[in-house]
């Protein structure tokens, strides 16, 4: 979370933050949905729009919420995460991603699969992937910027058009190696979880 609150630091200017800076702020913060998105889509036997419709909703939900808590909490609630939130993410996307290896050296059917865009896992991949937009929304409370909900709502559609991409594509790729799809899908979730563990240990 810490380099998105430099990042925040950087694109936050005064009081005003434009447009520009603004969508390539979004698509940061939207870049581990787009990437969690497409295992997703290889994972679920066959994406329908209400997968597609699902996970969209719920990681641009999210997105959206976090910058909002993250101001309103100001220092208090985001300052008590800075120091965890890497571990955070690291131990719920290597829970879930060591989850579907182990199903998938369960050779379990695919039909027969965890479905990520369903009950607490699709809740924990949305958690997971949305706590640096935590830090945007401290940036902002500390900045005294008064565009939080405008930054929130465009923040938020950017992760759900992203995700709604991103589960449309791994459907493909996992049509392609069905066989393989949740072991690349377990191991690609790890790799998240682990650099962003790397990154902040290295930044701290």
């Amino acid at each position: 979370m810490g380099d998105f609150a430099g990042l925040a630091g950087i694109f936050l200017s005064g009081n005003t933050l434009n447009w520009l800076n603004l969508l390539g702020m979004a698509v940061g913060l939207a870049m581990d949905a787009l990437a969690v998105a497409i295992v997703a889509g290889m994972t679920v036997a066959r994406v329908t729009p209400r997968h597609t419709f699902r996970i969209a909703f719920h990681f641009g939900l999210f997105q959206f919420l976090m910058p909002v808590l993250g101001w309103a909490a100001g220092r208090r609630l985001a300052g008590a995460l800075v120091d965890y939130d890497h571990w955070i993410v690291f131990g719920l996307l290597a829970l879930i991603g060591g989850k579907m290896l182990y199903e998938a050296g369960q050779n379990a059917e695919i039909n027969g699969r965890s479905d990520p865009t369903r009950g607490w896992m699709l809740v924990t991949l949305s958690i997971a992937t949305s706590i640096d937009a935590l830090a945007v929304g401290l940036s902002m409370a500390l900045l005294d910027d008064g565009s939080i909900w405008f930054s929130a709502v465009v923040i938020g559609m950017v992760a759900a058009a992203f995700s709604a991409v991103g589960i449309t594509f791994g459907s493909r790729l996992g049509a392609r190696w069905s066989h393989w799809s949740e072991i690349v899908g377990g191991v690609i979730l790890i790799l998240i979880g682990g650099k962003v563990l790397l990154s902040h240990l290295l930044a701290g």
